[in-house]
């Protein structure tokens, strides 16, 4: 909106009066090479909230040792699962749930866009070019159910770093954690029967695995931890399971610390030597990326049957699903309530 009516000839031209909405997930490197995988995570582990290891000791090990070796390492795994778009299947989903946010609300004067918070498209670019379609009251949506200062608080750091060199900014809003959101629950539910019915499998055990986090987080205050166990209830009494058939684990764990337990590789492969088939579902993640389609439906389905297990089956993430879109419009009209 520019209504420049009752402006002075000399007045700047100015937009303002939308309402935006920026998805915000986590990031994505360029490419499989060497080199976009290396400015990928030397952005992202340079990150403090993500690693609290003093600078002094850190950088070091990270510019000498893990940005020598990793993005060698880390490009065959995005590899696997590059998609016919040239880019990883997180980007195009993330891209596509702006898009049908938008077209469900393109009613309402509302403008919804997507960020990364490593890597392309930026936090940085998006917040200016809304700025410029302007937008002046803003909904930042952290793409992550349970918060940690890993990811929720690290998004918000950077959004308010960006602010701080604009002279007009927006009024500023932010989901909360949503891991116990009815909407949440219920679209983690139709989606993870939807996919076992498809499967055709109804297994011995359900393991939902979230991200790990390093214990000594947890233990200095994170939330994250106790979010994750109350979603795994919730969804566990949702779908009518119980302990006996449904149960929580961490994944990804790095470094030499000790990580949240159980670990979902160990696990699964005990699952594994009892002759138990399994499912994995990732409640953490509501978009398929490499920690999901490589790391557990191509990595840890390889340990289970090398353990001797027999039916493994993965359960994809809510994507952009009509069940996980439900779910957005629902939580970002609540949340833009009295804006819209």
């Amino acid at each position: 909106m520019s209504d420049d009516t009752h402006f002075p000839p000399e007045h700047p031209k100015i937009s303002y009066g939308k309402t935006g909405i920026l998805l915000v997930n986590l990031g994505t490197p360029s490419g499989t090479d060497y080199w976009s995988m290396r400015r990928y995570l030397g952005q992202f582990l340079s990150d403090r909230r993500v690693i609290e290891v003093p600078r002094l000791i850190w950088y070091p090990i990270l510019h000498l040792i893990i940005l020598t070796f990793r993005p060698g390492k880390s490009g065959k795994a995005y590899a696997e699962i590059w998609n016919e778009h040239n880019e990883s299947p997180l980007l195009t989903t993330t891209r596509n749930q702006a898009e049908n946010l938008q077209e469900r609300l393109k009613d309402k004067n509302i403008h919804v866009d997507f960020a990364m918070r490593y890597g392309k498209p930026s936090i940085e670019d998006k917040l200016q070019a809304m700025k410029d379609q302007g937008v002046d009251r803003l909904l930042i949506f952290p793409l992550y159910p349970q918060y940690s200062a890993t990811t929720t608080a690290t998004v918000m750091d950077e959004v308010f770093r960006k602010l701080m060199a604009m002279r007009w900014q927006p009024t500023l809003r932010s989901v909360p954690p949503f891991h116990d959101d009815p909407a949440y629950i219920d679209a983690l539910a139709i989606s993870v029967e939807k996919s076992m019915a498809a499967q055709n499998v109804n297994p011995d055990m359900l393991v939902a695995s979230f991200h790990g986090l390093p214990k000594s987080y947890f233990m200095k205050g994170d939330p994250y931890h106790c979010q994750c166990h109350k979603t795994g209830r919730l969804l566990m009494e949702k779908l009518g399971r119980n302990r006996e058939n449904f149960m929580v684990t961490f994944q990804s764990r790095f470094g030499p610390q000790e990580w949240l337990q159980p670990y979902t590789d160990k696990t699964v492969v005990a699952l594994a030597e009892e002759q138990k088939s399994v499912a994995v579902v990732t409640p953490g993640f509501v978009t398929d990326c490499v920690e999901t389609l490589e790391e557990i439906s191509i990595g840890v389905h390889e340990e289970y049957e090398e353990a001797g297990g027999t039916q493994f089956n993965f359960l994809e993430c809510l994507n952009d699903s009509p069940e996980a879109m439900d779910m957005y419009e629902h939580i970002c009209l609540r949340e833009l309530s009295g804006w819209v």
